[in-house]
């Protein structure tokens, strides 16, 4: 009994333990669903997770690392700043005072030479509203430059105004016992000057450029325009050649125009510009309210466009015979072009490129420029 109690039990164990049962002809060599699947899941989704904490550690580290560049900017800036404010005389909108001289001034040119490359340095890791205030900000102090440069130079003499004697008055009355007295002699009054031009709300000398012109070919040479403001408004169908160095360069309300200029030392200026073609090389160029416009350019920093339409870049290319010294004079380096670098103030979308400017394709990059 013992012994047959004992077979029936080892019987009904191994009829409890499952028997694999032999796969069919079409799953033979098949693996199982399910079957070392979980574990790489598992793996994937640690790695991404990981992967996950170190961008969101590098986006800490990147914001603090530009928080307190921007913290260095804005100290170095408004103190710089000051100092050009000072020399200038105007801190305070003052009316500058009786001791600005040639010296202060070329020491205001130099310190706004090196705010305007602190602001280029630190295009990189500004907001935009920080670079536009930065930016307006040195656009007010460099036509306050040209505005004292300006003032400091001589003034017309008075001239007195020559009174024609009467051959018949001349001689002596017998009954006049003493001759007249004669009025003071009048001074002649200087023409009234014409006010300067406002752009943007900064008041511009009218220093030198061509203005209200259509249909001609203009041109300044090295001497006529070295370091100075160039100012270019009201030009239609023209085409002018700037062969030098100038200070700065404001195009304004330009229809249908091609401006070639040579290297720029600070700023170039577009605003109100239409059908236009601009060759030029600078440390930094705005543009505003300007459609369908080639821009042939070289620049240090960042180009900036506003509430424009239709523009494309490309890079610089117009020669001339010396201006391989106007790039020494001008202290652009030659191998730092940031042409197809562009920020668009009315476009803050990331990852999506702008509508409202673009590269100029190569194949329409060949202009004869004489």
């Amino acid at each position: 009994m013992e012994a047959s109690d004992g077979a029936a039990s080892a019987a009904s164990t191994a009829s409890a333990v499952p028997v694999d049962k032999p796969a069919a002809n079409g799953d033979m060599g098949r693996p199982r669903r399910g079957l070392g699947l979980v574990p790489e899941r598992l793996q994937k989704r640690e790695q991404e997770r990981l992967l996950e904490v170190e961008r969101r550690k590098q986006e800490r580290q990147n914001q603090t690392v530009e928080e307190e560049n921007s913290d260095f900017f804005a100290a170095a800036f408004a103190r710089e700043r000051e100092a050009v404010e000072r020399l200038l005389g105007c801190a305070d909108q003052e009316a500058p005072g009786p001791g600005a001289d040639p010296a202060q001034l070329d020491e205001a040119a130099s310190r706004l030479q090196a705010l305007q490359k602190l602001l280029n340095d630190a295009v990189l890791y500004l907001a935009p509203y920080d670079l536009r205030l930065g930016q307006e900000a040195l656009a007010r102090l460099q036509g306050a430059l040209a505005e004292r440069r300006q003032e400091l130079q001589p003034k017309k003499r008075f001239a007195f105004k020559s009174r024609r004697k009467d051959p018949a008055a001349s001689a002596p009355s017998p009954a006049a016992s003493a001759p007249p007295p004669e009025k003071p002699p009048q001074l002649q009054q200087p023409p009234p000057q014409p006010t300067p031009p406002l752009l943007g709300g900064v008041l511009v000398p009218s220093v030198s450029g061509f203005s209200n012109r259509e249909s001609e070919t203009l041109q300044m040479q090295a001497k006529e325009l070295h370091q100075r403001d160039i100012l270019l408004t009201g030009l239609t169908d023209c085409t002018i050649r700037l062969y030098g160095n100038p200070n700065t360069l404001r195009l304004t309300k330009a229809r249908g125009c091609t401006v070639l200029c040579g290297p720029v030392s600070t700023s170039v200026f577009l605003e109100d510009c239409v059908g236009c073609v601009l060759a030029v090389a600078c440390q930094q160029l705005r543009t505003h309210t300007t459609r369908d416009t080639r821009i042939f350019l070289q620049v240090t920093s960042r180009a900036i466009v506003e509430d424009c339409s239709g523009v494309q870049f490309a890079p610089y290319t117009w020669s001339y015979p010396g201006i391989d010294q106007d790039f020494e004079g001008s202290g652009l380096d030659r191998n730092k072009n940031n042409w197809r670098d562009v920020d668009d103030f009315n476009w803050l979308a990331r990852g999506v490129a702008s509508p409202n400017w673009s590269i100029l394709p190569e194949e329409e990059r060949i202009i004869q420029w004489d």
